[in-house]
């Protein structure tokens, strides 16, 4: 089963797919891991990603979509998990290319529905916690940043809602729950 987890930057998406990976066996497809794991890792399509990344670029929608079919070849255990990917229509479409070539298809996508003013105090207040307790917060844990990547997201993601729902892939759930209500609620969604 692959399914998509779509929703604005701090939903949950990342927490959600952990618990995925542990009860189902899933594997998660994390662009900004799979990135990071193909730079290190020295194989052709790592070389090229640590070209890009060593002079400042922006990885390509070609380079990401060969990073997703690298996975889509190897050990598929309960399916896969696209979280950050696709961000874009034009993505969108190449994942669903990528798909049909490997004889895969997407199951549902999850739309984590969540407040922007609830999900602004929700990161703020991770930074403050992260603060506290001796950490290091995440660099755009504040709340410009965070207004900016909402903007980002309505502009370029969003639209992804009504391309899925047109495609009768797409469910909404409640992102503001808490986790194990989250979870449950996407578990009724790759149940049904």
């Amino acid at each position: 089963m692959n399914i998509i987890l779509l929703g604005p930057p701090g939903a949950g998406k990342g927490t959600q797919a952990a618990k995925l990976v542990e009860e189902r066996n899933m594997i998660q497809l994390s662009t900004g891991d799979m990135l990071r794991e193909a730079r290190s890792s020295g194989t052709e399509m790592g070389k090229v990603v640590a070209e890009v990344m060593d002079r400042g670029g922006l990885v390509t929608d070609d380079i990401v979509i060969g990073l997703i079919r690298e996975k889509l070849q190897g050990d598929k255990k309960g399916g896969f998990i696209f979280d950050g990917f696709p961000r874009t229509l034009p993505q969108a479409d190449a994942l669903a290319e990528l798909l049909e070539e490997q004889g895969e298809t997407l199951a549902a996508v999850v739309e984590m529905q969540v407040d922007d003013e609830t999900l602004v105090a929700r990161i703020v207040n991770r930074a403050a916690e992260a603060v506290a307790a001796g950490k290091e917060a995440r660099a755009d844990d504040n709340e410009e940043s965070v207004r900016f990547r909402l903007v980002e997201y309505y502009k370029k993601t969003a639209p992804l809602i009504g391309y899925y729902y047109a495609k009768g892939l797409s469910t909404a759930v409640d992102g503001l729950n808490d986790i194990d209500t989250v979870s449950a609620d996407i578990a009724k969604v790759l149940d049904a």
